[in-house]
């Protein structure tokens, strides 16, 4: 069992930056692929990126912009946001569950964090 608790979003004006973080319980947290999602309102919730041990995986729309990474040590995983834009408004959601792949859609994954606002205005 993994409990996610995901913190750090706000409102940021377009062209700027926030990290959200994720954490996780649990003593296996390494052994976890980690995703990130979002929600915009009366859209899907799709796929940020992904890490894991072969390496990191982005959306298109935020390749570039945004970076995934994890602290094994912290059982924390974070999303580096830049130049942010008003389409990137969402409720963010992370994401984790093991040997699955490519880990780029959300009914793959079993635990789920609450979610954390971003609004980006411009």
């Amino acid at each position: 069992q993994v409990q996610l608790v995901e913190s750090g979003g706000g409102l940021v004006q377009a062209g700027g930056s926030l990290r959200l973080s994720c954490a996780a319980s649990g003593r296996t947290f390494s052994s976890y692929v980690m995703g990130w999602f979002r929600q915009a309102p009366g859209k899907e919730r799709d796929w940020v990126a992904t890490i894991r041990e072969s390496g990191t995986f982005y959306a298109d729309s935020v390749k570039g912009r945004f970076t995934i990474s994890r602290d094994n040590a912290e059982n924390t995983v974070y999303l580096q946001m830049n130049s942010l834009k008003p389409e990137d408004t969402a409720v963010y959601y992370c994401a984790a569950d093991r040997g699955i792949w490519p880990g780029r859609h959300s009914y793959e994954y079993t635990y789920w964090g609450q979610g954390t606002q971003v609004t980006v205005f411009s």
